[in-house]
């Protein structure tokens, strides 16, 4: 049940290998791309304004985190959706915004509001006035969530270099929308 998985603020860095399990079971990666965005998100941490949450068991296992930071124009995420954010008209949420880079949640904690938990309250920490992310696009659970937190899509069919799918790139005011 929620109740028993604290979130707070969580190591990041001593705990990436911890969080990249959990990662690769909610999406389902390989070995390969297991150590790809380890060094990815290694190097996101340190970044300025970077911070991470993670939801914890009782005795301590992680069973879900968020990560996120100031959006800067120059990092590589914003460089691929800048192009199809402009053709949307909405390349304004590259600047002044927070960026959800991961969310993640063990499959056997989704549905008990620990995604929405770490999203509601990394954000709320944020100093900028709205939040993007980027999400798989297709009707799923996640979308639906941050839907219902107040994320619209800005952009769709976006492709990445070596994503399978393509994604939606999605923006909301700050604070998230409740209840």
């Amino acid at each position: 049940m929620e109740h028993e998985v604290a979130v707070g603020p969580v190591n990041l860095a001593a705990r990436v290998d911890d969080a990249l399990a959990v990662q690769a079971l909610a999406f389902g990666l390989s070995e390969d791309e297991i150590a790809i965005r380890r060094h990815i998100v290694l190097r996101h941490l340190l970044c300025p304004g970077a911070c991470a949450l993670g939801a914890t068991t009782p005795d301590g296992r992680l069973v879900g985190f968020v990560y996120g930071m100031p959006n800067d124009r120059t990092h590589w995420w914003s460089t691929v959706v800048e192009p199809y954010l402009r053709r949307s008209g909405s390349d304004d949420w590259l600047d002044d915004s927070f960026v959800i880079t991961e969310l993640h949640v063990h499959p056997a904690h989704q549905g008990r509001g620990i995604g929405r938990s770490l999203i509601t309250t990394i954000t709320d920490a944020a100093a900028q006035p709205r939040s993007i992310l980027s999400a798989i696009d297709t009707e799923s659970p996640a979308r639906g969530l941050y839907r219902a937190l107040g994320y619209q899509d800005l952009a769709r069919h976006v492709l990445f270099p070596s994503a399978p799918k393509p994604y939606a790139v999605m923006g909301a005011p700050l604070p998230l929308r409740r209840g």
